[in-house]
């Protein structure tokens, strides 16, 4: 099998920081390369460079494409080679329609001016490789993020893509998206395309990659071949996680220890939120629980099921409208009717989206941790900053938040490291009853296993924990007890070590066949 790219001895600084370290990588026409690491790793910087984004003069070493030196300056010029990036934060318009944005920026027009029926009849011809069935004139804002995935992905074939790389496609996407996009990875294998693919989900790897490389501290530490046709051969993932992290992890999950769960902290009855643009849709319906301190509770469901509604509603209302239903917090009636309130009433919501709702991405670790409870640093409303300083730091030694000071700002951290500021700025709000939404969504193993161990001692401090997540395999390693929820409604509730995937789906499907 011919090598489509080599690249030879990378190195790229940024001020203080050697983000890449004399990284070489080989990559063979036709297979699907796996790109691992821990976050902070080097991946998408490695992709940056190759796709045009940190320009050639930026970095040092060689790239070699088609076996020819190239010196790419700006994205469009390896787009012009068949080089197509797609990048974690989708990169699409949402008021525009599919075939608008499949060809912007390279439209289909004569003379100046838009072909509207070859733009309408080339879109639909890419959106059926794709598989995607919808008219090319549907805008992106009606469509899932699964199929805003595939958008994206025809774009890239609009482009006569050879070589197409995916930062965490798939890490908002459901499972059956999941698969589906797997499977259009490996069709463009069978036609000869080429992909670089940047992934957490190691299961997800060990289905379609051919060879992993893995990426630690900036260097290249592994290159593993998945196609070892003798007896025991392929890639085993405690390798992959022992290369990623440069340690074995005994266990994926840590200890629960021997808590029992105390009194009930949050009994919550009869909740219904309703859709806040389309009134006569419950997206919550009549959903009952209950959280004891000590425990760590999971809510299981698939995507669009409601849980992130139903979170976002009990903490202060942030979603939803003509809401009713009672929720009382250590037996007492509870005042939810604002994010001041709620947070008033020992509520902390950590949300799903941390980019947009859960740190201001532009300031610093110094002022993000205080950022839930600002009274407590302040003398007569005015910020001590030598106190708000005192507090980042002892979060950032607690949370073991890698940076180079708590004056770095948080768009500059790693996703793993983003999350644990968002962990610290609640854990400084000292709250009873924590909802934890996709606590470890785009972050690596080494990370979600120190943000396991942080939920667990919250659990064994008495706090109540609350997770919802999209792995059930991380629901099964964590909680002690499952509410399982589908179309709004919570349709099975289990103790977690008499619960199994497959028994939640189960419950998911019988619920469905009865609506």
């Amino acid at each position: 099998m011919s090598v489509i790219l080599e690249m030879r001895g990378i190195t790229k600084e940024f001020p203080g920081v050697k983000a890449l370290n004399d990284v070489t990588l080989s990559v063979a026409e036709g297979e699907i390369h796996a790109l691992v690491g821990e976050n902070g790793a080097g991946k998408s910087t490695l992709m940056k460079v190759l796709s045009g984004v940190y320009p050639a003069g930026s970095y040092t070493g060689d790239i070699v494409y088609d076996g020819e030196v190239r010196h790419f300056r700006k994205i469009r010029d390896t787009e012009d080679v068949g080089i197509i990036i797609i990048h974690q934060e989708l990169a699409l318009i949402p008021l525009l329609s599919v075939a608008e944005n499949i060809f912007l920026g390279n439209e289909r027009a004569r003379r100046g001016i838009i072909d509207w029926r070859e733009t309408h009849d080339r879109a639909a011809e890419l959106m059926a490789r794709v598989g995607l069935k919808e008219n090319a004139e549907t805008l992106v804002d009606d469509l899932g993020l699964g199929k805003q995935q595939l958008v994206e992905i025809a774009k890239a074939l609009s482009k006569n893509v050879r070589l197409l790389i995916l930062d965490e496609p798939t890490s908002s996407l459901n499972e059956t998206d999941s698969e589906k996009l797997l499977g259009l990875l490996l069709d463009f294998k069978a036609k000869g395309i080429t992909s670089i693919l940047i992934s957490h989900k190691l299961n997800e790897i060990s289905k379609v990659a051919d060879t992993i490389t893995v990426l630690r501290d900036g260097a290249a530490v592994a290159r593993m071949d998945c196609r070892r046709a003798e007896p025991g051969g392929g890639v085993d993932e405690d390798d992959i996680i022992r290369n990623m992290v440069g340690r074995s992890l005994e266990d994926r999950y840590p200890p629960k220890g021997d808590r029992v769960p105390g009194e009930v902290a949050m009994e919550v009855r009869n909740w219904t939120v309703h859709h806040p643009l389309h009134s006569e849709r419950r997206v919550v319906d009549h959903v009952s629980f209950h959280v004891r301190h000590g425990e760590v509770l999971g809510i299981a469901g698939l995507m669009g099921a409601g849980r992130t509604e139903l979170a976002m509603s009990l903490f202060g209302r942030s979603y939803g409208r003509d809401i009713s239903g009672t929720v009382a917090i250590n037996g007492a009636p509870a005042d939810l009717s604002t994010v001041r309130a709620a947070i008033n009433a020992g509520l902390a919501y950590a949300t799903e989206d941390r980019k947009t709702f859960g740190l201001v991405l532009d300031d610093t670790i110094r002022r993000n941790v205080p950022l839930a409870d600002l009274e407590a640093i302040a003398d007569r409303g005015i910020v001590d900053t030598h106190r708000e300083g005192e507090v980042a730091e002892t979060y950032r030694g607690r949370l073991s938040i890698k940076s180079s000071s708590i004056e770095q700002r948080t768009v500059n951290l790693s996703g793993g490291n983003q999350q644990k500021v968002v962990l610290s700025k609640w854990l400084f709000a000292d709250p009873d009853i924590l909802i934890l939404d996709e606590p470890t969504r785009g972050i690596d193993v080494g990370a979600k296993f120190e943000i396991y161990t942080v939920i667990q001692s919250l659990a064994a401090a008495g706090k109540a924990v609350i997770v919802i997540s999209s792995e059930l395999p991380e629901l099964l390693g964590i909680t002690d007890r499952l509410y399982v929820m589908n179309e709004g409604r919570f349709v099975g509730e289990m103790p977690t070590a008499e619960a199994s995937q497959e028994k939640i789906m189960a419950t998911i499907i019988r619920s469905g066949e009865r609506v």
